[in-house]
């Protein structure tokens, strides 16, 4: 019975830490301010675009957050 409370201890703090994850990622991705950047100049203009812009950052990061979250829930059952 013991086991079983600690168990839902661990998985209430795990779900409580995906929660705030996710608020604040979308907290984050509401931000409008830091997009892109526009430079002119009377020969080039040059368009840059912040690293945490890109879709394909936060997609990487999702799919390791999830890779991490399965190794440890898999490192709890072998004992």
């Amino acid at each position: 019975m013991n086991t079983i409370a600690i168990f839902k201890n661990k998985a209430n703090a795990l779900l409580s830490l995906t929660l705030i994850m996710l608020m604040s990622i979308t907290a984050f991705a509401q931000d409008t301010a830091g997009g892109v950047v526009t430079k002119e100049d009377s020969a080039k203009s040059t368009t840059t675009t912040e690293w945490y812009a890109d879709p394909m950052y936060i997609i990487g990061g999702a799919i390791l957050l999830i890779i991490i979250i399965a190794l440890i829930t898999r490192s709890g059952r072998r004992r």
